[in-house]
């Protein structure tokens, strides 16, 4: 229960704040384009099973690895992918912390 609660807490709510404070005036555009971050969890499709609880998707599955963490990273830097880049990297930091909680 707590394991979901930090995890979906980081996803949804670390999000919101940050779109919140950093992107005031078109926060709710921030906040959308930042949920698709959630999209790189599709290859999660590729793995048997498709979801297995005491797995971790940090390095295990190939948009969670550690070369697509670096690319993320690199999204932080010019302003144009910033948003982007920010919701890739909010999301490995919530699987990191589910992976923690295992």
């Amino acid at each position: 229960m707590l394991q979901s609660l930090i995890h979906y807490g980081i996803h949804f709510g670390l999000l919101l704040v940050i779109a919140i404070v950093c992107y005031k005036t078109y926060w709710l555009k921030a906040y959308a384009i930042m949920l698709l971050g959630m999209l790189i969890d599709l290859d999660h499709l590729l793995a048997n099973p498709v979801f297995d609880p005491n797995r971790c998707s940090i390095n295990f599955h190939p948009l969670h690895s550690y070369y697509a963490i670096a690319v993320y990273l690199f999204l932080l830097i010019p302003k144009k992918t910033r948003i982007v880049g920010i919701g890739l990297v909010i999301h490995i930091i919530a699987d990191f912390a589910d992976c923690a909680l295992m």
